[in-house]
């Protein structure tokens, strides 16, 4: 038995080697040790580090120059830009207020192929790391495609269903969402892009198509906004995205 540990011989022997190789393949927390019942204080430390982070990234703010720089208004949902609000009513983050409604149909191309829209969801960290890179590589995509964009613009406190909403309004072809994903301790800013052909109130989750875990650590951000561009090109192709694309393509 180890006297520190009271673990034994065979737990504590080799332990770095055994693990090490395990390590390298996954940010998961996987062979931290113990000192007897208790995680080893180095363990506790980075684990309350990167539960701070995920708070942080879900009360945090957008950077304003980003979105200034990247020719994006900013419109809000019926959450009235209330925190609280939107994490304890994720129906109303998929609802425009009238004012965003009345925003849109005055400084937005209507009827485009692809609109582009952005939002913090759960995470302002994964638009501050991610947008810029995401969103010049998908344009100079869909640019490469010929295809012809909307207005891009920044929905405070938006949930994915609010694409439909947004659908109604501006009568897309196809829209593309790129929103911070809920914050993890291995990753805190961490966007998603949902796609969706026609997206109108009624449309249900398997219409959309999803590229997740966009980030530094996971796919990364240039790569992501050229692979999406591909994607909403078969989506125009098929008339179609999610599962029914799927179907479609065979």
């Amino acid at each position: 038995m180890n006297p520190k540990t009271n673990a034994p011989k065979e737990f504590y022997e080799d332990f770095e080697e055994k693990y090490a190789n395990a390590r390298k393949k996954t940010p998961a927390r996987i062979g931290i040790g113990r000192s007897g019942p208790r995680p080893l204080t180095k363990s506790l430390l980075k684990f309350r580090l990167d539960h701070a982070a995920a708070v942080d990234s879900v009360y945090g703010e957008v950077d304003i120059a980003l979105l200034e720089k990247l020719g994006f208004f900013t419109i809000h949902t019926k959450t009235e830009n209330d925190k609280e609000t939107y994490i304890l009513r994720p129906d109303l983050g998929r609802k425009l207020n009238q004012n965003a409604k009345d925003l849109l149909l005055s400084r937005c191309i209507l009827q485009p192929q692809v609109q582009i829209i952005a939002s913090n969801g759960l995470s302002a960290k994964a638009i501050n790391s991610n947008l810029e890179d995401v969103y010049l590589s998908l344009v100079q995509s869909l640019e490469s495609l010929q295809l012809t964009m909307g207005t891009p613009f920044y929905i405070e406190q938006g949930r994915v269903g609010l694409m439909d909403d947004i659908g109604e309004v501006l009568k897309p072809t196809v829209v593309i969402y790129l929103i911070g994903e809920r914050p993890g301790l291995v990753s805190a800013e961490s966007m998603s892009a949902y796609i969706c052909y026609q997206p109108r109130h009624g449309t249900i989750e398997s219409d959309r198509n999803v590229i997740s875990n966009i980030h530094q650590g996971g796919i990364p951000p240039v790569e992501a906004g050229a692979f999406l561009g591909t994607i909403i090109e078969k989506i125009l192709k098929y008339e179609a995205s999610g599962i029914k694309l799927f179907e479609k393509e065979g």
